[in-house]
């Protein structure tokens, strides 16, 4: 018997950033939209606990015990007394180390396919709790659709969301360290009063009714001019998705995946298209948003 979960990436719509905390955080305002690219975890039973990953990207993603859904096997299994011993595998379809919540969906999917596959009955609250233990962005990545993270981001309320949005992601060459651009962030603002972060109504309200419009004009990432210093040339990614008709641009999460928001399908497209024959990305995806979260296929 084996279990395979399909779980979606995420892109921030608003990624809000306080100052630093004692523990070395920052609280966030952290406006997650599930999107329409997607891992797959397939856990089976075997003699002991492994990962093997296969997909874009896989030769960048650890298989041992660092490995994000190999933590989640291990802490449900702490949790209910079981042994850890399955193997998961990994088909990698969201970018890998790209600001996209790719190692948390894959957390996320973990836990939801080990908990069916022990017949654990875990309650959604243990669930989460586990989720906000592995990191700040899996446990939305266990809900999807589109929610406010604040805190450090693992405490979620669900949003409403009034109509599909269409987005295109270009996907760079190599990854960004989370903590690099945090720190980066936190040394371009230094001696600086950062402002206690808070949701925007304007992009809340955006978001209920649907308007792509209204979204593309409340758009915000506190982290990319910190991802822009570390890796300049996503300016010029940026500028070139804008030019051939993006409604908005911006650094996804802590990059250097850039998303564009389209106002259709088509446009989604035809953004895509120029994307990749400017030379500017590796490649670049179409999706629609929101998606649901991990779902058991």
């Amino acid at each position: 018997m084996s279990v395979t979960v399909r779980v979606p990436a995420k892109v921030n719509v608003q990624l809000a950033v306080g100052g630093v905390r004692d523990d070395g955080y920052h609280d966030l305002a952290n406006v997650f939209l599930a999107v329409g690219l997607y891992d797959e975890i397939t856990v089976t039973p075997a003699e002991s606990l492994t990962v093997s990953c296969s997909g874009p990207g896989a030769d960048q993603v650890p298989l041992d015990r660092t490995n994000l859904a190999a933590r989640a096997a291990e802490l449900l299994a702490a949790r209910y007394g079981i042994d850890p011993a399955v193997h998961i595998h990994i088909d990698k379809d969201i970018p890998v180390a790209g600001g996209m919540a790719g190692g948390s969906a894959d957390g996320a999917g973990a836990l939801l396919a080990c908990d069916a596959l022990w017949s654990t009955g875990a309650p959604r609250e243990d669930l989460l709790d586990i989720c906000a233990d592995l990191g700040s962005d899996v446990p939305f990545s266990l809900v999807g659709g589109a929610a406010l993270g604040t805190g450090r981001g693992e405490r979620l309320t669900g949003l409403p969301v009034g109509g599909a949005f269409h987005w295109v992601f270009a996907v760079a060459d190599g990854g960004l360290s989370t903590p690099a651009v945090y720190r980066e962030f936190d040394r371009l603002n230094d001696g600086a009063d950062v402002p206690a972060p808070v949701a925007s109504p304007l992009l809340l309200d955006a978001l209920r009714t649907g308007d792509a419009g209204a979204l593309a004009a409340a758009l915000v990432n506190d982290l990319q001019p910190a991802a822009l210093s570390l890796r300049p040339s996503l300016a010029a990614t940026l500028r070139t998705g804008t030019d051939a008709g993006a409604l908005a641009a911006l650094v996804s999460g802590s990059g250097p995946t850039t998303a564009f928001l389209a106002k259709d399908a088509d446009a989604a497209r035809q953004i895509a298209e120029t994307l990749l024959a400017s030379g500017t990305c590796r490649t670049a995806r179409v999706a629609e948003a929101p998606a649901p979260g991990a779902t058991i296929l």
